[in-house]
């Protein structure tokens, strides 16, 4: 399980509602996948009866083996898009996705599919059964922002046929139909709008899908650290475990009916700033070179987490530093077993 497992899941489950989590029946979309993984572990030790779907497109059974045979979760292999469901959850939490941009931006049909097919079969299955649904949005729906640090309020600046709107718009549309269903249906949807999250299971193998990852791998196998543009670009980084607690609170927390939050790190960070703290946790050597900007790349990307704080009476606590030590340590011991 690495080096955060048990140290983490202590973050995740302090004072997060268990009370109202154990004994739920909770189905997890994407629950092989990164964060959803990271929920799903959290939750199962909440005491929740968490069943994860997931097609392994971009998540791995690795990231969930150690639960296999607890009595209390349940891995099934299959396609959210094609989702049937006869029993009824309590919460339906929906985070199957393709949220790496070279992958989405390389397979955008796919990328697409679970955020409109699949999230309708979720949201069909939410009313049909009266469940909750807590939604995991992305600040990709704010595009190229203006205002930052950006509110919930804000409309968002996209480029709706961008080589990027594949997964920008197919996630506005994700948002404005678990809107449509609580409006219409009365369907208890919470939309948790996540920023650029890292930590421990982010995949080693995706090549140059995430800039945490890939900056950590290159720094480690001495390899130069490739930066777009001129790495004034800003990101906010979250670390999971924040990320985590923060989706626990708005499953568990009473009143949070259609509401949108913004789930971020408030500190802005440069990608040349990141990349360099890289290289100094990592004691790295590689050079740091610049390569042409990606396409529709925001400038800018930072949360207001106001809302946040008041409906939820959470903020990140986990420093830049000390997340990317804990998960520069786990991509160690990954690498060392070669994948």
């Amino acid at each position: 399980m690495g080096v955060t497992s048990l140290e983490g899941l202590r973050a995740f489950v302090k004072d997060v509602g268990a009370d109202v989590v154990r004994g739920k029946e909770v189905l997890v979309t994407g629950g092989a996948g990164f964060i959803g993984s990271w929920l799903s572990e959290s939750l199962v030790a909440l005491g929740a009866k968490v069943t994860v779907l997931d097609n392994l497109s971009t998540g791995s059974l690795e990231n969930v083996e150690h639960l296999l045979g607890l009595p209390n979760f349940k891995f099934v292999e299959g396609d959210v898009s094609r989702l049937e469901v006869e029993e009824r959850y309590d919460f339906i939490v929906h985070a199957a996705s393709v949220p790496a941009p070279d992958a989405y931006v390389e397979r955008p049909v796919d990328a697409m599919l679970p955020n409109s097919l699949g999230t309708l079969k979720v949201l069909e299955a939410s009313r049909r059964h009266e469940s909750a649904v807590l939604y995991t949005s992305t600040s990709e729906v704010y595009g190229d922002a203006e205002v930052v640090p950006t509110p919930e309020a804000y409309w968002g600046r996209v480029n709706p046929i961008g080589v990027r709107s594949c997964y920008d718009e197919s996630k506005r549309f994700e948002e404005a139909l678990c809107m449509a269903y609580f409006r219409q249906y009365g369907v208890d949807v919470r939309v948790a709008r996540i920023f650029n999250t890292y930590g421990p299971r982010l995949d080693p193998s995706a090549g140059y899908a995430r800039v945490v990852s890939r900056f950590i791998v290159q720094a480690l196998k001495g390899r130069p650290i490739t930066v777009h543009g001129d790495g004034k670009q800003t990101r906010s980084f979250l670390y999971v475990a924040d990320a985590v607690e923060a989706l626990v609170k708005m499953m568990a927390k009473e009143g949070l009916k259609g509401e949108v939050i913004n789930v971020g790190n408030p500190r802005e960070v440069t990608i040349l700033e990141l990349a360099e703290l890289i290289k100094k946790l990592t004691g790295s050597r590689s050079p740091i070179v610049f390569q042409p900007p990606r396409p529709d790349d925001p400038r800018r990307r930072c949360p207001d987490i106001s809302k946040a704080r008041k409906l939820l009476g959470w903020e990140p606590r986990t420093p830049l530093e000390e997340g990317l030590r804990l998960t520069i340590r786990w991509f160690e011991e990954v690498l060392s077993r070669g994948r």
